[in-house]
């Protein structure tokens, strides 16, 4: 039966959990996915850390399923980025269906060029769990959803203005280490000073990332099996779970 009374969790509770739902010769699958700048890859790594004591443990991101910036600008899809529309779903898709199967080449993604990077593509040969954190875990066009492949989905809601706020302050930190690194997708913001790099940010938010997360992001949490709410001081919460 579901859980929704709120109790607090960490990411060493809940590698437990999974740890649980493990099954000896087949991979679990673990999707974990939530707005932009929620803290999902931060959360993965724990929980990944906290596994691989006993377990061996891959995780992943559906950014490397992204099209690439050039092709994302021929389409005109350059401002949709991270939107279903901008994903290869019918590759995300087969991926996950072959990864418990055989091992699976999983294309990877570049946050300092903010493109997909070859170089950084690996191949996941059936660990005992898969961690897939991502945005592209919301239905995607054509049919494909990519979280029917899993055994399980967790959830990382937070507080629109929380978001915003750790948005704006990943922004700023990105733009201050593009200062001396030319390559850096954000190298084209250093012309601005810091205060109008600051609107500049809260504008995409508004624009772009909070517009996704209400109109597709969110649409994963309801058929999430667990759903962990983050406070502004990143303290976890399980607000709901149905199968944990």
């Amino acid at each position: 039966m579901p859980n929704s009374d709120a109790t607090a969790t960490d990411a060493g509770d809940i590698a437990a959990r999974l740890a649980a739902r493990a099954t000896p010769g087949r991979p679990l699958l673990v999707g974990l996915t939530g707005s932009v700048a929620s803290g999902k890859s931060v959360l993965s790594a724990a929980i990944k850390a906290a596994l691989e004591p006993t377990h061996r443990v891959e995780s992943v991101s559906t950014d490397g399923f992204l099209l690439d910036n050039a092709t994302l600008d021929a389409r005109g899809l350059t401002l949709r980025k991270g939107y279903p529309e901008s994903y290869d779903a019918a590759a995300l898709v087969c991926a996950l269906r072959q990864a418990p199967v055989a091992p699976t080449r999983f294309p990877g993604y570049s946050h300092l060029t903010y493109d997909v990077d070859p170089q950084l593509a690996r191949t996941i040969d059936r660990p005992d769990i898969l961690l897939v954190e991502g945005l592209g875990l919301s239905p995607l066009p054509g049919g494909y959803d990519a979280a029917d492949q899993l055994d399980a989905l967790i959830y990382l809601d937070a507080r629109e203005d929380d978001l915003e706020h750790w948005f704006v302050g990943r922004f700023i930190g990105f733009w201050k280490l593009a200062e001396n690194d030319p390559t850096s997708f954000y190298a084209q913001f250093r012309a601005m000073n810091e205060p109008a790099a600051e609107i500049f940010a809260r504008s995409v938010w508004k624009r772009i990332n909070l517009p996704n997360l209400r109109e597709n992001i969110v649409r994963a949490r309801d058929r999430a099996d667990m759903v962990l709410n983050k406070a502004r001081d990143h303290a976890l919460t399980v607000a709901f779970t149905r199968s944990f």
